[in-house]
C-alpha cells in the first residue's frame, strides 16, 4: 500500500542546476538518446519503423525505436498480444469519409486511451509514435489552416490487438491529441502539428502553458468557491494578463516584481507575514516550487520547517534569479498528513500522505464529467509524486473543473479547432479541523490518466467475479468520436424533405451549431424554417399517390438550381417515401423506395414480416402479430373472423397514435372504422400525421406487455447503436403515450432480446442503413412488434438518448445520408435516468393555461428542474390529439428522478384523479 521511496535525499537538499534540469523525455522537451536497455521481452525488433519520405536522422530513429518497445512492453504486462506488422500491405481507406482518430504521443501516457478507442471505434484509433509518421497539408478554402494526414500508425481493435500500418493514400485525421513541450524535442514538433488545424484538436502549447501553471491554474481554482488549494505565496516576475489585477483570491497571495534584483526587503516581509499567516491551518512545513512552462515535469522541490524564516528568504531570492517572464516562485503549505486510526486500536496509526487524483472529461453540451478517482498512499514525511506510487480506488464525489479556454480566442488557443476535452486535476487528502479536505494542488494533462489506466489493470490481469467499470478514458473517446462527426459533416450540403413542426425547431439550431448546409422542400411558403435554411423550395409534398412523379419533378429542380448535394433526407413521416425515390433519382444513398413503402404501411410490415421464417434463426416472423388491412366495411366482417378479439384498430399510415383504439367485438369495430371514415378523411382534417396516404386502417391483434421503443442507428446492415426506453400504461381503450422511463429498467438479457427483435425486423424489410424507431411488446413470449417508423424517434426521444448518451440521431442520420459511417461509441452509456410524462390538451387544459403554462414550465427547464420538450405550439383541444408537451425529471436512479417528477406534477397540478400520474410511472419501479 505504501509508495517506495524513489525521491532520495535530494529532497532533502538544497535546490540546485541539476535539481532544475531535470526533463520528463523527449515529448516534455527534452533532447539526446533514450536510456539504453529499459525493456526485456521476446517482441520482434525486425518491424518497419521507417516512414517512406520521411527519413529520421539517428536520434529521431532511436527515440521511434525506443516508442515502439515501451508499447510493446506496456501490452505485454497487461497480457495482451504483440503488435503485428502488416505494413508490407498498405491499408486503403476514404480520406476524408471515415473517422481517424490521431494520438502522437508515448504510449504508457495514452495507453488507456488507445485501447478504450480501440474498443469503441475499431481500427480508427492510432497511435503514431513520430512526428515523421505524419505531414501537415494546407487545407484548401480555409487560410491559415491545415489538414493533418497520416501516413504510418499503431492502429488499435477490439480485444487489445495491435497492427502496423502504412496508409496508401493517408489517412486524414479527424480528431488529434499530442503529448506537448518546448525545447528541441519531440514535444515541440508535436505542438507545431497541432497548431492551425482544420480538425478537432485536443491540445496546443498555447492551452498547455495555461493548464500547467501551477499558479494560474490555482487561482482558477480558489475563485470557484468550492475548490479548496494550498495556502500560496507566489512572486511572479512580469505576471502574464490573465494574472494581472483582479479580485484576490482565498489563501493566495500574489507579489507582482517588475525586476528580480534588490527584492531581498520585499521577499522578507512577504515571506515572513506568510508563515506567521493563519491561512497556513495547522501546517507545520512549507514547499517552494517554480511554476510556469518551462518547469513542467521537473521534479525540483524543497520542503522547510515553518518556523525557518532564513532559509526560506534565501532560496526565494536564490530562485528569482532563475526566473523569465511570466514564471514564479511558489511558497505553498504543505497539507498535513492524514492520521487514520487502526481498526479496534485506541492508538492512532501512521501519519500517510493521500494524493488523489481526478479525470475529469468534456462531454455533450460542454459539461465536465468525473470520470475517474484514484488515489496514492506513502509515508506522511515524504511528498508523493505520479510515478512513484501505487494508485489505489477511492471512492468521492469532486467537484467538475471549469474548461480553462473560455473567453480565449483562437489564436490564443493555438487554432479555431483546439479545446481542454480532459483534465487531470490533483488533490491532497488533509486535515482540517476534524474533517477530511481535499485541497487542488494542480491541474495536469497525461499523468492523472496514465494513473487511472494503471487502476484499470492495464498492467495486470483483471481479477475474477469483479464487474467491469467504465475506462477513465471512455468519456474521452466519446468526445474524440463527437468532434469527429462534426469534422466529417462540417459544410455538408444536405436537401430535407418536410420541415415539422414545433417539436422539430432544434433542427435548425443544431445545423447552425454542426455546420451543415441545408436545402429544404415544403408545402408551406411561410414555414418559418423557409429563412433559416441555404435554399427554401416550396413544393407540394402531400400528395403521396403522387410520389414518383414528384420524385422525378423535384430531381429537376435541384439540378435546375444547380445544388451539389452530400445527401438528402427526411424525419418527417410523410416525406419518407418520397425522399428514397428522389434519392434513387439523384443518385444518393439511401434504402430502397420499395423497402421505405414496407416499413410505412403497418400491415405490410406485419404479413410480410409474418412470411419471413429464416434462416438466421430467430426469423423476424416470430415477433410479428396477426393483422389484417381495412379499406371498406366488408373487410372488418373478414377481418374479425381472422384476427383475434379484443383487437386494436389504427390507421395505415398513421403517426402520434392518433386514431388508435382498443376494440372488444365486432360491433366495436365497425362503428370505430366509421367514425374514422367520417371524421379523419385527409390531410385537412388532421395535418402530419399521414393522411395523404389516405384513411386505410388495419386490424391486429391485441399484445399483452409492456411497451417499448428502441431507437437503432444502422449502417451497411450492421447494428451500430441501440438505445431502449420503456413507456408506462396507456389511458385504454385509447393508445396516446402518457410516460417513458430511459434508459429501459429490463433486465440485461430482455433489453438485449428487444433489440435484436428490432434490428431483424428492420433487417427483414431491407431497412440497412438509417436512424429507425421501433415500437416493441415485451410479452411473456418474448417481444412482438408494434410497428417501424423508418425515421429518427420523435416526440422527446433525439433530446433524451443526446442528453444521458451524448449521441444526437439526427447527426447519425445526416452522415447516413451521406454515405458516411455515424462516428458512434460501441457501447454508449447512460450518464443518468430521465422519467417523463406527456400532457394533454384535453385532460390538462386548465392547469396549462395556469400553474403549468408553457412560461412556467419552460422557466423550469432554464432552472434545470425539468427537462421541457414541447409538442405542438397551440391549446386547442380535440378527439383526435396528440401529446401537448412532455415534462421530464433527471436523477441518478430511476427512483429519485421518478419521485422528483410524480412531486412537480402533484405541485404543477398535472396528476389528478382522471390523470393518474402515480399510475403511469408504476411501470418504472
Amino acid at each position: 500500500m505504501l509508495s517506495l521511496d524513489p525521491l532520495g535525499p535530494e529532497c532533502d537538499s538544497p535546490l540546485g542546476s541539476k535539481d532544475l534540469e531535470e526533463e520528463e523525455g523527449p515529448w516534455g522537451g527534452g533532447s539526446g538518446l533514450p536510456p539504453p536497455g529499459c525493456f526485456h521481452g521476446s517482441w520482434r525488433h525486425d518491424v518497419a519503423l521507417d516512414c517512406k519520405g520521411s527519413p529520421e536522422g539517428a536520434e529521431a530513429r532511436a527515440w521511434t525505436v525506443y516508442y515502439y518497445s515501451l508499447l510493446q512492453s506496456c501490452l505485454q504486462q497487461a497480457g495482451l498480444p504483440e503488435t503485428q506488422d502488416r505494413s508490407q500491405v498498405p491499408r486503403t481507406g476514404c480520406p476524408g469519409a471515415e473517422v481517424t482518430l490521431c494520438i502522437l504521443g508515448s504510449p504508457s501516457t495514452f495507453l488507456s486511451l488507445l485501447l478504450e478507442g480501440g474498443v469503441q471505434s475499431p481500427g480508427n484509433m492510432l497511435l503514431c509514435l513520430s512526428p515523421a509518421w505524419l505531414t501537415k497539408v494546407p487545407a484548401p478554402g480555409q487560410p491559415g489552416e491545415a489538414a493533418l494526414l497520416v501516413s504510418k500508425a499503431v492502429s488499435f481493435h477490439p480485444g487489445g490487438l495491435t497492427f502496423l500500418d502504412d496508409f496508401v493514400p493517408p489517412r486524414r485525421a479527424t480528431y488529434f491529441l499530442a503529448g506537448l513541450g518546448l525545447g528541441p524535442g519531440r514535444g515541440r514538433e508535436a505542438a507545431e502539428l497541432a497548431r492551425d488545424l482544420t480538425c478537432p484538436t485536443g491540445a496546443s502549447a498555447e492551452l498547455a502553458r495555461l493548464l500547467e501553471d501551477r499558479l494560474l491554474t490555482r487561482r482558477l481554482l480558489a475563485r470557484q468557491g468550492d475548490v479548496s488549494v494550498p495556502a500560496t505565496l507566489a512572486f511572479t516576475y512580469k505576471p502574464p494578463a490573465l494574472l494581472r489585477g483582479g479580485d484576490a483570491s482565498p489563501g493566495l497571495r500574489l507579489v507582482e516584481l517588475n525586476g528580480k534584483e534588490g527584492q531581498e526587503t520585499l521577499v522578507k516581509e512577504e515571506v515572513g507575514a506568510f508563515l506567521h499567516s493563519e491561512a497556513l491551518g495547522d501546517a507545520l512545513q512549507v514547499a517552494m516550487k517554480l511554476s510556469g512552462w518551462r518547469w513542467r515535469g521537473r521534479q525540483a522541490m524543497r520542503l522547510y520547517p515553518r518556523a525557518e524564516l532564513g532559509p526560506v528568504v534565501d532560496t526565494v531570492l536564490a530562485l528569482l534569479e532563475k526566473l523569465e517572464e511570466e514564471e514564479s516562485v511558489l511558497v505553498e503549505a504543505v497539507c498535513p498528513p492524514a492520521q487514520l486510526p487502526f481498526p479496534g486500536s485506541p492508538l492512532p496509526g501512521p501519519e500517510l500522505a493521500l494524493r488523489i487524483c481526478a479525470v475529469v472529461c468534456r462531454t455533450q453540451g460542454d459539461r465536465p464529467l468525473l470520470s475517474k478517482v484514484v488515489c496514492s498512499v506513502g509515508r506522511g514525511d515524504r511528498p508523493l509524486r505520479h510515478q512513484s506510487s501505487l494508485p489505489r480506488t477511492l471512492e468521492a464525489a469532486l467537484a467538475a473543473v471549469l474548461t480553462l479556454e473560455a473567453g480565449l480566442s483562437a489564436e490564443q488557443r493555438g487554432g479555431r479547432q483546439v479545446r481542454t476535452d480532459f483534465l487531470g486535476v490533483d488533490f491532497a487528502l488533509t486535515v482540517a479541523g476534524r474533517a477530511l479536505t481535499p485541497v487542488a494542488l494542480e491541474l495536469n494533462g497525461g499523468l492523472c490518466l496514465e494513473a487511472c489506466g494503471a487502476l484499470e489493470g492495464l498492467w495486470a490481469a483483471p481479477r475474477p467475479g469483479l464487474a467491469a467499470e467504465e475506462a477513465a478514458a471512455a468519456p474521452l473517446v466519446e468526445t474524440m468520436l463527437r468532434r469527429s462527426a462534426r469534422c466529417l459533416m462540417e459544410g455538408k450540403q444536405l436537401l430535407l424533405l418536410g420541415a415539422g413542426g414545433v417539436s422539430k425547431k432544434f433542427v435548425w439550431e443544431a445545423a447552425r451549431d454542426y455546420g451543415l448546409k441545408l436545402h429544404l422542400v415544403d408545402s408551406d411558403p411561410n414555414h418559418f424554417a423557409s429563412q433559416l435554411v441555404q435554399t427554401f423550395i416550396h413544393f407540394d409534398i402531400t400528395e403521396h399517390q403522387r410520389d414518383e412523379e414528384n420524385a422525378r419533378v423535384l430531381a429537376e429542380l435541384v439540378r435546375a438550381r444547380g445544388l451539389q448535394l452530400d445527401g438528402c433526407f427526411s424525419y418527417w413521416d410523410d416525406c419518407l417515401v418520397l425522399t428514397a425515390l428522389l434519392c434513387q433519382e439523384l443518385g444518393l444513398p439511401c434504402n430502397p423506395p420499395a423497402a421505405m413503402h414496407l416499413a410505412k404501411q403497418k400491415s405490410r410490415t406485419q404479413l410480410h414480416l409474418l412470411c419471413h421464417h429464416g434462416p438466421p434463426w430467430p426469423a423476424p416472423s416470430l415477433y410479428a402479430v396477426p393483422c389484417c388491412p381495412l379499406e371498406s366495411e366488408a373487410d372488418v366482417d373478414r377481418a374479425v373472423r381472422q384476427v383475434p378479439l379484443p383487437g386494436v384498430m389504427k390507421l395505415e399510415f398513421g403517426a402520434g397514435a392518433v386514431g388508435v383504439r382498443l376494440v372488444e367485438d365486432a360491433s366495436q369495430c365497425h362503428e370505430h372504422f366509421s367514425r374514422i371514415a367520417r371524421d379523419l378523411q385527409g390531410e385537412a382534417d388532421h395535418p402530419g400525421i399521414g393522411l395523404g396516404w389516405g384513411n386505410a386502417m388495419l386490424l391486429m391483434e391485441f399484445i399483452e406487455g409492456t411497451e417499448h421503443d428502441v431507437d437503432l442507428v444502422l449502417f451497411g446492415g450492421r447494428l451500430l447503436a441501440a438505445f431502449v426506453s420503456d413507456n408506462g400504461p396507456t389511458r385504454l381503450p385509447g393508445f396516446t403515450e402518457t410516460a417513458a422511463c430511459m434508459p429501459t429498467g429490463l433486465a440485461p438479457e430482455q433489453e438485449s432480446q428487444l433489440v435484436q427483435a428490432a434490428f431483424r425486423c428492420c433487417l427483414g424489410c431491407g431497412l440497412l442503413d438509417g436512424v429507425f424507431n421501433v415500437e416493441l411488446k415485451l410479452t411473456r413470449a418474448g417481444p412482438r412488434l408494434i410497428e417501424i417508423n423508418p425515421r429518427m424517434g420523435g416526440f422527446y426521444l433525439r433530446d433524451w438518448i443526446l442528453e444521458l448518451y451524448g449521441v444526437d440521431l439526427l447527426l447519425a442520420a445526416a452522415m447516413v445520408a451521406c454515405g458516411l459511417r455515424p462516428a458512434l461509441p460501441a457501447h454508449p452509456r447512460a450518464r443518468g435516468h430521465l422519467v417523463g410524462v406527456m400532457c394533454l390538451v384535453s385532460q390538462h387544459l386548465q392547469v396549462l393555461s395556469s400553474t403549468a403554462s408553457r412560461e412556467t414550465l419552460q422557466a423550469l427547464h432554464d432552472q434545470g428542474l425539468l427537462r421541457l420538450n414541447l409538442l405542438e405550439e397551440t391549446l386547442v383541444p380535440g378527439e383526435y390529439e396528440e401529446p401537448y408537451c412532455s415534462v421530464a425529471c433527471a436523477g441518478p436512479s430511476p427512483a429519485e428522478a421518478r419521485l422528483r417528477l410524480l412531486g412537480l406534477c402533484q405541485g404543477l397540478g398535472i396528476d389528478g384523479p382522471h390523470y393518474p400520474v402515480a399510475y403511469f410511472l408504476s411501470h418504472f419501479k
